[in-house]
């Protein structure tokens, strides 16, 4: 029996530094924002309801993705049209490679996870945290932007303290990388027995 774990933590906490160290260390992780990448290429079904619905198309036939986003972040109401399209792909693609896939644990990279409401995919799910405080500085230097962008940012997510509250587990990447592997091992630890006693 494969155990869906979900991965998820807000703008700038360092989450892709926790899937890529699953990653080399031979775990299997799905990411859902390639997949929504993947959405918008031609022949998938994304693509015909994008392109009916979006003046966005190249002279070649693909979509002009920087054209799109700039149509759906001045206009809530096509933004939620373009999730509309994207998001049943991305669940429908996730879950099939989660059928498939033979493995103990299967990892899901999900961003806005909670935003989306997405919790029931996954039998547990982990929150990669730092404080807000931390987020922000971080978010600043990343970035090249002021506190006041960052924070607007920031705002666009449901807090990193609530995601803290909502999540089984949390990976604390507020110090080193060192630190932060350890956090990552624990939890894996605490993931491996569970599965060995389910």
């Amino acid at each position: 029996m494969t155990r869906v774990i979900g991965i998820t933590g807000s703008i700038a906490v360092g989450k892709s530094t926790v899937t890529q160290y699953l990653l080399t260390h031979g775990y299997c992780v799905e990411d859902a924002d390639k997949i929504s990448h993947q959405a918008l290429n031609k022949g998938t079904s994304c693509y015909e309801k994008v392109i009916e619905k979006f003046d966005c198309l190249n002279e070649d036939g693909t979509i002009n993705r920087q054209k799109l986003g700039q149509i759906v972040f001045h206009n809530k109401d096509k933004k939620q049209d373009l999730e509309n399209i994207i998001h049943p792909y991305v669940i429908e693609t996730m879950q099939k490679r989660i059928d498939q896939y033979q493995g103990k644990l299967i990892f899901l990279d999900i961003p806005l996870l909670f935003e989306s409401h997405l919790e029931f995919m996954c039998d547990k799910i982990i929150v990669v945290y730092v404080d807000e405080q931390t987020q922000i500085q971080r978010l600043m230097k990343r970035n090249h932007i002021t506190q006041d962008e960052a924070v607007h940012l920031m705002k666009q997510q449901i807090s990193i303290e609530k995601k803290k509250i909502l999540g089984d587990y949390i990976i604390d990447n507020r110090l080193n990388y060192e630190d932060l592997y350890k956090n990552i091992e624990k939890v894996l630890e605490v993931l491996k027995d569970e599965t060995i006693y389910e």
